[in-house]
């Protein structure tokens, strides 16, 4: 937990259970090494169960992250999620039967389940929680009461006193004695509770507001004492407690990264990261959770979130091309209420309908997974940098990744490691040619990427080049809300003769920028206008003049605008 406002830090309140005689654990297909996270923040059990299956066994993800399962207070906003009421699996997102049932699943897509475990505190607040059971501030029946919490009743004020960081109350809420044996007892007992269910591992909210001592004897309690660990120690400068305490118990977030990462792909320059990662002063790679934003995070304005568009993508596909720490990708909705809770109390029918964002299946992104997996264990070689925001390097001779984070197209001939062949951009989705000497002639049109592995030599359709086309990628950044979706169209039969009902739509996978590639011959000059269109058939054209554009005589034009209100 940050020092943050009161609802945002209500976010990181998380609760604990009361164990229950449960079957064996079901095992997950061991998912070998893959290290990255799809954290799938207030998705119902159900529709994870269906990403495992749709999305994330098949991209190679080899975890999921869920929203805390136990019950909690009643409520719509996000942050009830972290304020536990009891340790059973009683809360919005589904029942015990559920829980078990999505772990199943994502098990046989061989994706390993974490749970969001909220053990710092209890619910600040009375009434009836999501599961029927009745409690108040510090009387929670059956498993706590006021004899189980920190004797500091007054709330955290001073992050320079370790004694007030860990005893007293986070934002209000009521902090559990975690120095007692008999609070270890019962979240331990929450805890292996989960683990009987099949869950492969924690992720431990608010962490630094409990001792790392005392988290080491909860788990030195369970019974599998080397599960995963995943703990939120956010760092502080000047701060008495540091993350670094908790490396001993597992990985702990680094919370800095993704900080930096907002200021150089924001401000700065792409070419000041040759050196990421520990020599920045982070903590140890190989224990080191990394993300470039959370659910805490994308609401606090600390780190980018899907609202930065072509930067967040960006920023994603270098965080899964470098090799540092251990990535989470964020999968979370939309949102301009920053305390509003999830569309549909949690239920994905589709990507991309009712304001669910599901980052972990963009193409840019998701397609870096597999990167990630076929790199592990190689070194960065062959860093290039043009000075500013354009960059490049490979991961040994097993993959090669190149980032144009400018406002104009960059083409350049880069020296890679891989052997000559053909391989697949699994950023476009296209067959490029590496020659015999390890070259590689691309041009990336302006923040866009370029990415080769050795696990996608071909890619869907076909394994060598296609015809060179021409055409014009259409690429508008616009805001939409709930059911409303964008279009192109012109003054070519190709692009609807000007007519809103045979307009193209543009795909929102890179939301809020919308894309569309279409072929048209060579030379064509053409004059276009974007529509905003929603699920009534209601149509708004973009202000302004049409925009007019030629396709050149070989190649794409590539054009980057702004939807005209």
């Amino acid at each position: 937990m940050a020092r943050k406002t009161v609802a945002a830090a209500l976010a990181l309140v998380a609760g604990a259970a009361v164990a229950v005689t449960a079957p064996a654990p079901a095992q997950a297909a061991p998912p070998g090494e893959k290290d990255v996270t799809a954290v799938m923040f207030e998705w119902k059990f159900a529709s994870v169960a269906t990403a495992c299956t749709e999305q994330l066994g098949p991209a190679g993800y080899g975890y999921v992250q869920v929203s805390p399962p136990q019950e909690r207070i009643q409520g719509t906003t996000w942050w009830t999620a972290y304020q536990p009421v009891s340790y059973k699996i009683a809360g919005p997102l589904g029942d015990r039967a559920a829980f078990k049932s999505m772990i199943d699943t994502c098990h046989a897509a061989g994706v390993k389940v974490v749970a969001d475990s909220v053990v710092n505190h209890m619910a600040n607040a009375s009434g009836t929680g999501t599961g029927g059971t009745s409690f108040s501030k510090y009387d929670y029946p059956g498993l706590y009461s006021g004899a189980d919490m920190d004797d500091c009743r007054a709330t955290l004020s001073n992050y320079q006193d370790r004694a007030d960081v860990q005893n007293c109350e986070l934002v209000g809420l009521p902090d559990l004695d975690t120095g007692e044996d008999w609070v270890r007892g019962r979240i331990a007992g929450y805890l292996n509770d989960l683990l009987s269910l099949g869950v492969d591992g924690f992720r431990i909210d608010a962490a630094k507001h409990m001792p790392a001592g005392d988290l080491a004897a909860i788990k030195a309690r369970l019974t599998d004492p080397g599960v995963y660990w995943k703990q939120e120690a956010i760092h502080g400068a000047g701060e008495a407690v540091s993350p670094g305490e908790y490396l001993g118990n597992g990985d702990v977030q680094e919370f800095r990264y993704a900080r930096d990462l907002k200021r150089i792909f924001g401000s700065e320059k792409l070419s000041y990261l040759s050196g990421f990662g520990e020599s920045w002063g982070y903590l140890p790679s190989g224990k080191a959770a990394v993300f470039v934003d959370n659910h805490d995070t994308e609401r606090g304005g600390d780190t980018l979130n899907y609202k930065a568009g072509a930067t967040y993508t960006l920023a994603s596909v270098f965080m899964l091309a470098w090799p540092y720490g251990s990535p989470d990708v964020h999968s979370g909705y939309e949102w301009s209420d920053k305390d509003a809770g999830a569309p549909r109390g949690g239920q994905v029918d589709a990507c991309h309908t009712d304001g669910w964002k599901c980052q972990h299946a963009w193409r840019e992104i998701a397609s870096m997974v597999g990167f990630r997996n076929a790199a592990r264990g190689a070194a960065v070689t062959g860093w290039w940098d043009n000075g500013d925001n354009a960059i490049a390097f490979g991961r040994g001779d097993k993959a090669y990744v190149a980032i144009n984070h400018q406002n104009t197209a960059l083409t350049r001939t880069f020296q890679t490691s891989l052997a000559g062949g053909t391989y697949c951009d699994v950023q476009s989705g296209t067959p490029v040619t590496v020659d015999a000497s390890g070259r590689l002639t691309a041009t990336l049109a302006a923040n866009t990427a370029v990415a080769l592995h050795v696990g996608a030599r071909t890619c869907p359709g076909g394994s060598t080049p296609p015809p060179a086309t021409t055409g014009a990628s259409f690429n508008v950044d616009a805001t939409t809300v709930i059911g409303q979706n964008i279009y192109v169209t012109g003054d070519l039969s190709a692009l609807g003769d000007w007519s809103p009902a045979a307009a193209l739509k543009l795909d929102p996978a890179s939301y809020p920028v919308w894309k569309l590639t279409v072929s048209l011959p060579a030379g064509t000059s053409f004059a276009y206008k974007y529509v905003r269109k929603d699920a009534a058939g209601n149509v708004t054209w973009e202000s302004g003049p049409n925009r007019t554009a030629t396709v050149p005589s070989s190649g794409r034009i590539v054009l980057n605008d702004s939807f005209r209100g």
